[in-house]
């Protein structure tokens, strides 16, 4: 399984981005997909998962300025970023969940700065 991961760069506070993971490969059964990020000399944390039958939870720090979604069809997962602030700065990683396994993507550097 692969997961080909788009869309970050750098934006002016207040600004918006969105992201993409696309999963490519032997795909079975995806359970759920999400966005992780990690800052420098911060741990990994989850940003917002989203389930097969499109029940979603978000990180409070994002709740109401992040959205994610998903086309099954496409086996991608998308997350909208509005209001950004600098404390989103980090590099987001997507993750893909199937039975027994979670794979994740390279990550993309999202960076909120004037």
């Amino acid at each position: 399984v692969q997961l080909q991961a788009s869309g970050g760069g750098l934006v002016q506070p207040g600004g918006s981005l969105r992201l993409s993971c696309a999963a490519s490969g032997s795909i079975v059964n995806i359970n759920y997909m999400g966005w992780y990020r990690q800052a420098p000399g911060k741990q990994r944390e989850a940003v917002a998962i989203i389930t097969s039958g499109g029940i979603t939870s978000y990180a409070d720090s994002v709740k109401g300025r992040f959205t994610i979604s998903r086309d099954n069809a496409k086996n991608t997962v998308y997350l909208e970023m509005n209001s950004l602030k600098a404390e989103d700065t980090a590099v987001y990683i997507c993750m893909v969940n199937v039975p027994g396994a979670n794979y994740w993507g390279q990550g993309t550097q999202v960076t909120v700065s004037s």
